[in-house]
């Protein structure tokens, strides 16, 4: 069943985000700092995938602290309850529950075929569990519950989306018409930032290199610092060329922040040195994200408050995902409430 987006209704756009780190600043420009324009023109729902982080055997409590602390981050960028909905995954129940449905209309071969599966199984041999093998699975569940038009992907996800698909064509064949079938959200395209340490690499939450990423909560001392051991060239000369990776990098970061393209940047620091614009490079970042952090402090200080509006937007979602979850459940046979 392929889309059929009626003037009627907005497109229903779904973006999820896992818990287990802090975002950088690769992520906000990259994407998260969309996310606000993109519910201007789409019905949008944002999830905290917290039960995809659990492959990883995370510390109990360690879990708990970071749902909260990244379900106050979608606040912080602005994303409001009353017109999104934003809510805890396993909070509502029916993500679990298809899932399992959608796990018997998996191919055992097309599950084993991702990428993803196959590079953390090598990277974590001592732990592949069979979550993360059906990982796929529940991120189809999580789209194909609320009937999502597009999903916002980077080039690591699409495959999840294409099976994603290709488990709902195959339910749709074989049961009736059922899901929708998912397009990937082409979206105002956000920079892709690099690590201050080896340009040549994306920016990454997992760099073992602690001067590598800036993380969106990082101190302005602790930007400042980092910004200024970023690696650039010799030529000393800011503009934007091949083989100059690290001063591209950061020529980007900063046109992200002020708007200013390659050439007003070049014009800018004409004659200044290096030293110069990496200062100015970290004073801009500071001042971008500067909203962001002080709205997270101050939710952060509001537990009572993270909760309710987690239970509100979990209620909303779950209303949704129940309407889905009968109609599947009633597709393949089991009993279902009145």
């Amino acid at each position: 069943m392929e889309n059929q987006v009626t003037p009627e209704r907005r497109p229903v756009v779904l973006s999820a985000i896992q818990p287990t780190s802090i975002p950088t600043i690769g992520n906000y420009f990259g994407a998260l700092k969309n996310w606000q324009t993109m519910s201007e023109d789409n019905d949008c729902l944002f999830a905290v995938a917290d039960l995809h982080a659990l492959t990883v055997h995370p510390e109990p409590a360690k879990l708990r602290q970071q749902i909260i602390e990244m379900y106050a981050t979608l606040l912080s960028l602005g994303l409001s309850p009353e017109k999104n909905i934003i809510f805890i995954q396993s909070m509502v129940h029916a993500h679990a529950e298809l899932a399992w449905i959608l796990d018997c209309y998996t191919m055992f071969g097309e599950a084993q075929r991702m990428t993803q599966f196959k590079d953390k199984s090598q990277k974590h041999a001592d732990n592949v569990n069979v979550g993360l093998f059906a990982y796929p699975v529940l991120m189809a569940a999580d789209i194909l519950l609320y009937q999502a038009d597009y999903v916002p992907v980077g080039a690591d996800q699409k495959q999840h989306l294409e099976i994603a698909r290709d488990i709902a064509e195959r339910f749709n064949n074989l049961r009736g018409a059922t899901f929708k079938l998912p397009e990937p959200y082409i979206g105002k395209i956000g920079a892709r930032v690099m690590s201050l340490q080896d340009p040549t690499q994306k920016m990454s939450k997992s760099d073992v290199n602690p001067k590598a990423s800036v993380f969106l909560f990082d101190s302005p001392d602790l930007i400042m610092k980092k910004f200024k051991s970023a690696v650039t060239d010799s030529e000393a000369q800011v503009r934007y060329a091949d083989g100059k990776d690290g001063i591209n990098n950061l020529m980007s970061i900063y046109s992200c922040c002020t708007g200013l393209d390659f050439d007003a940047i070049e014009k800018e620091f004409e004659g200044k040195g290096y030293g110069d614009f990496k200062v100015r490079v970290a004073e801009a970042v500071i001042e971008e994200i500067r909203p962001v952090q002080e709205e997270y402090a101050r939710l952060m200080k509001d537990k009572a408050f993270l909760m309710q509006t987690a239970n509100e937007g979990a209620e909303k979602a779950s209303r949704i995902a129940y309407r889905t979850l009968q109609k599947a459940k009633k597709k393949v046979g089991l009993i279902v409430d009145k």
